[in-house]
């Protein structure tokens, strides 16, 4: 269950990263803070859903695109969380859309390599601190 938890958490945090750093370089995306938390939420649950049938979908159609199954999610998810996001996220411009895709992707797939340690690391601290407490 624990398990879940961090990788869900470790999802989301690496998923919100993305969307920030993207917005903060491209002049023609914006998120409002109103509906960023549900365009996050879409983007991420379009993501971890879409991803694993793009991938069977590619393989077995085109196996040479199989490097491109997160570009292709990520896209996706985007496109959704735009589209369904009550004004969440604004991309504009068919270069903005393309050069989101691609920090996005490599934000959140950079991210979701560092955020686990660090919410372990919360958590060791965490325990300690509160082990602490309990001695004395």
């Amino acid at each position: 269950m624990i398990r879940i938890l961090v990788r869900t958490l470790t999802y989301l945090i690496s998923a919100a990263i993305g969307l920030l750093v993207a917005t903060w370089i491209l002049n023609d995306m914006t998120v409002h803070f109103a509906g960023f938390l549900i365009a996050l939420a879409i983007f991420a649950a379009a993501q971890l859903i879409l991803s694993p049938f793009i991938t069977k979908f590619v393989h077995r159609n085109a196996e040479a695109f199989m490097g491109g199954v997160g570009l292709v999610s990520t896209f996706v998810a985007l496109l959704l969380a735009t589209l369904l996001g009550s004004n969440g996220i604004e991309i504009s411009g068919v270069e903005t859309w393309i050069a989101a895709t691609v920090i996005v992707w490599l934000v959140t797939a950079a991210a979701t390599l560092v955020v686990p340690f660090l919410l372990v690391k919360a958590g060791i601290t965490s325990a300690r601190e509160n082990r602490a407490e309990s001695e004395t």
